[in-house]
């Protein structure tokens, strides 16, 4: 893919994006070393934040100084399911936290290839209830919480969506779902190999996908592995997808956001021209990724507002 078919507001900056050999162990742990060590200056004023481990849920917590307005979004982060930790997305949670008034709890869940599947969506599932049984002390309403995530996080979160459906209860009000890495087969599709796709290709996204299914993508699926394999979609709460036109994921994205409004679902999908993978969160300060930002920020604020606000 020719670096013309990117938005002229990200070329600079995707061209300073690495595309790393994630299928070496060193790799990764050298990236997971430098992530938990980054710096917590992407906090934004105004809000408080801290970790907690609790009954083997690990999780970052962030709430406005100013005071929660009653809802929450539990937010879970990306990095090809094999690197990534919440620290990484403190810039977007934190400032959703201030700005719309939300508790924001970010899963630190267990990665790929050492643990695979179905250990990332049990930790998701884990902070769900996690979240639930904290709401007094939080100061949210179990009914407000949003479920989202952002690439591997948005398809690990419309697959706790799923599980959360199916087994019954408090379900979520909505869900976020930004660049969502939602179908497998995608990766099996090794003529995908060839075409430049910025930021993260299809080699990465075959070692991420092999990494957490424990085979080779393209198969056989269990339940609950690969969201877009779920045949049925109705009864499901309303959703947001947000993708470029130029990521590797716009087909299954798009592909999930026709299937859902076919299903009944109400589905908003925002598509950012020439935008590859992940954006807006390696160029935030760009305009496109801005007005993308939001975009998802104005649709989140509406999804959670209470019936009499």
């Amino acid at each position: 893919m020719e670096l013309t078919r990117v938005h002229p507001e990200l070329r600079q900056a995707v061209r300073r994006v690495p595309v790393l050999p994630l299928h070496r162990p060193r790799v990764r742990r050298m990236l997971r070393a430098a992530q938990r060590g980054l710096s917590k200056d992407a906090v934004v004023d105004g809000v408080l934040f801290r970790d907690l481990s609790e009954d083997g849920v690990a999780v970052r917590v962030y709430e406005p100084e100013s005071g929660a307005s009653g809802a929450g979004l539990l937010w879970v982060h990306g990095g090809g399911l094999v690197i990534g930790q919440p620290s990484q997305d403190d810039r977007f949670c934190s400032t959703v936290a201030r700005d719309l008034g939300l508790v924001v709890v970010s899963v630190d869940y267990r990665l790929a290839p050492e643990e695979p599947f179905p250990a990332a969506v049990d930790d998701c599932v884990a902070a769900w209830d996690w979240f639930q049984s904290s709401c007094e002390r939080l100061g949210v309403d179990p009914a407000r919480i949003v479920v989202g995530g952002q690439s591997a996080g948005g398809g690990l979160a419309a697959c706790l969506v799923h599980r959360i459906h199916d087994r019954g209860g408090v379900q979520p009000r909505a869900q976020l779902l930004g660049c969502p890495m939602l179908d497998d087969r995608t990766a099996a599709r090794t003529e995908l190999d060839e075409e430049r796709h910025w930021v993260w290709n299809n080699r990465l996204n075959r070692f991420g996908w092999s990494a957490y299914l424990g085979r080779e993508p393209g198969g056989e699926t269990e339940p609950y592995a690969v969201a877009a394999r779920r045949d049925d979609l109705r009864g499901l709460p309303p959703a947001w997808i947000g993708v470029g036109d130029i990521d590797l994921f716009f087909d299954e994205a798009t592909g999930y956001a026709r299937r859902l409004r076919e299903a009944g679902v109400d589905c908003e999908l925002e598509i950012a021209p020439g935008a590859p993978h992940g954006f807006e969160a390696w160029a935030p300060e760009a305009p496109v990724a801005e007005d993308f930002s939001r975009r998802s920020r104005g649709w989140l604020a509406r999804a959670v507002a209470s019936p009499d606000a």
